[in-house]
Formats: structure tokens, C-alpha cells, sequence
């Protein structure tokens, strides 16, 4: 029997499963951020360390034959081979022949992971946003995932940030009334909006709180704000543009096909998923929307089985 280990890095925590070749999870582990463009290479290598040896702890005689990890912010040949290096210095993967190790974005293993197999689009709208699609030929295409300087729209951060921009705009008179300048005002505990300034500028508030906060868009949107409902349908907008843009680009007119959409977003309660379900599959009727049949993880363990030709990945 063989076994192999998928991780899936973030900027939050890391996960790591021990499978075997017949696509069950043995055991499993956790630990912190592995990004290590935030939180250097050393650290991301003992979040690592720690979540395969956490699953590794009822099972260190097994011999590991492949790793997958699927790393956040990982998805340039100078990042692999920084993802490499660290790899070396971790005694269980130094008997893994090289071909036997997979690193990549986290987007593959979400692909993976949500669908089943890795044929599909992923569509990843948590604090950023990201569109990923593999066809049957291994061509793939990527929108987004920018950052939330440089885009991410659709994500929780833009949304965010979309809501406090409009809240104040509106407060100034220069854009119609919102309820979300009583809903921050509500959230911080805040006096007055005008105060929304030392909670943003002077408090620190990081890219995952800001992202944290759309939900007060989401839930003004949900009880019937226009302005919360326009920022919604814009970050709608954005997602659809991406996943067409994706479809445009690597699959075939008329060909079956599914998009499976994961993250914090789609778990809103003003029908965001169902917003962009209804836009996606009145103009491409041979596309299916999904929610995630497996987590990303699992997406990495049938990706690192598929590199020893065990648990095809394509059912």
C-alpha cells in the first residue's frame, strides 16, 4: 500500500493529511501560517514540520511516498524552489524521490479538493479572490488573486472595504443614505462615524480585520440597503467576469463543466451564491455550480496520489 501526505498552506493555518492509496484519511494535522512571504521561511518551515509530524504521530514506521503541498502566495518558480529548499531540511520528506513531490498555489488543490477531480474551475472568494480553471488537455488559466492592493475583487477585503467607503460617502451627503454608517458606527461602538478614522488608521487594522468586517455589508444588503445590495452585486459582477474570462479562455463551447466556488464569502446570507449561480448558468447551460465536494486538502492527497499513478484523480 502506498501512502502519501497533502498539505495545504495558508496564511492562517496549515493542514496536513496522511492518505492511502485507496483515498482514505488515516490522520491528521494542524498548525500555523505557513506563507512564508509573511511570516519568513523559518516559520512557515516549523508550521510545516509541525502539521506532518502532528499526523505522522500514530503512524512514524509508515514509509510516505509523495507529498502535495498546496502553499498560499506560491505560484512563481522562485517561490517552488524556496518551498523546495524547506522541504530538504524536514527529515520525513528526504527519502521522497523528486518526482514525487508536487508544490503548488493553493488554487490546484481547492480545484482538486471542491470538484474531485482536476478538470473545473475554481472559483476562491475568501479575504482576497481568485478564478483558477484546468481543462482535459492541462491547459490552465488564472484571474485575479492580486492582492488586495492590486485587486482581489470579489473578496472580503474589497467588499469591506466598498461598504466603509460607501458609509462615509454617504454620511459626507455625497451618495444616497446607507444603513451602513449606523452599522459600523454600531459594530466599533463609535460616537460618531467621523471616528471610523482612528479605527482604520490609527488602530491597525489588518488586511484579515478589514476582511473581517463584510459581513456588516453582507447582512445590510440581506435586510434590504440598496447601497450594501449594489456592493454585493458589483462583487458579483466581478467574480462572473473572472470565471467567463477563465471559460473564454481554456474550454470548449458547449462542453460540461464545473465551477466549484469556495470561501468565507459564499457563506452570506444576502444569496451571493445565488446570485452568481442564476448570472453563471443562464448564459452557459452546459455549466454547473457547486459547493465543495471535499475539502482543499483532500484535493492535495488525490493530487500526490496521481503522481505515483494511484487514485486517478479524474473519476
Amino acid at each position: 500500500m502506498s501512502y502519501v501526505l497533502g498539505i495545504d498552506g495558508g496564511g492562517s493555518k496549515t493542514v496536513c493529511i496522511l492518505m492511502n492509496d485507496k483515498r482514505e484519511i488515516l490522520a491528521r494535522g494542524e498548525s500555523g501560517s505557513s506563507n512564508y512571504q509573511s511570516i519568513g521561511i523559518e516559520a512557515a518551515k516549523y508550521s510545516i514540520e509541525s502539521a506532518i509530524n502532528t499526523a505522522l504521530i500514530q503512524h512514524h514506521n509508515i514509509k510516505i511516498n509523495a507529498i502535495c503541498l498546496g502553499l498560499a502566495g506560491v505560484g512563481r518558480a522562485k517561490d517552488i524552489e524556496v518551498v523546495r529548499s524547506i522541504l530538504k531540511d524536514i527529515p520525513v520528506t528526504k527519502n521522497i524521490k523528486p518526482q514525487n513531490i508536487i508544490i503548488s498555489h493553493d488554487a490546484l488543490i481547492s480545484l482538486v479538493g471542491g470538484i474531485g477531480n482536476d478538470v473545473g474551475i475554481v472559483v476562491a472568494a475568501g479575504t482576497g479572490a481568485i478564478v483558477f480553471g484546468r481543462n482535459h488537455r492541462g491547459e490552465t488559466k488564472k484571474v485575479g488573486g492580486w492582492g488586495y492592493i492590486l485587486g482581489d475583487e470579489g473578496g472580503a477585503y474589497n467588499i469591506a472595504i466598498a461598504g466603509m467607503n460607501a458609509a462615509l460617502k454617504s454620511y459626507d451627503g455625497r451618495e444616497v443614505y446607507t444603513s451602513l454608517v449606523e452599522d459600523f458606527q454600531s459594530h466599533f461602538g463609535l460616537s460618531n462615524i467621523e471616528e471610523l478614522i482612528e479605527v482604520v488608521y490609527r488602530s491597525g487594522l489588518g488586511v484579515k480585520e478589514i476582511a473581517g468586517l463584510a459581513p456588516i455589508v453582507d447582512n445590510a444588503a440581506f435586510l434590504g440597503d440598496k447601497v450594501a445590495n449594489q456592493i454585493i452585486d458589483d462583487a458579483v459582477d466581478e467574480l462572473v467576469k473572472a470565471t467567463v474570462t477563465v471559460i473564454d479562455a481554456i474550454f470548449v463551447e458547449g462542453e460540461f463543466l464545473e465551477v466549484v466556488t469556495t470561501g468565507s464569502v459564499w457563506k452570506g446570507k444576502s444569496q451571493i451564491w445565488e446570485r452568481f449561480v442564476s448570472c453563471i448558468e443562464r448564459d452557459f447551460v452546459n455549466v454547473k455550480v457547486i459547493f465543495p465536494r471535499f475539502e482543499a486538502v483532500y484535493g492535495a492527497g488525490l493530487l500526490g496520489l496521481r503522481c505515483l499513478g494511484e487514485g486517478n484523480t479524474k473519476d
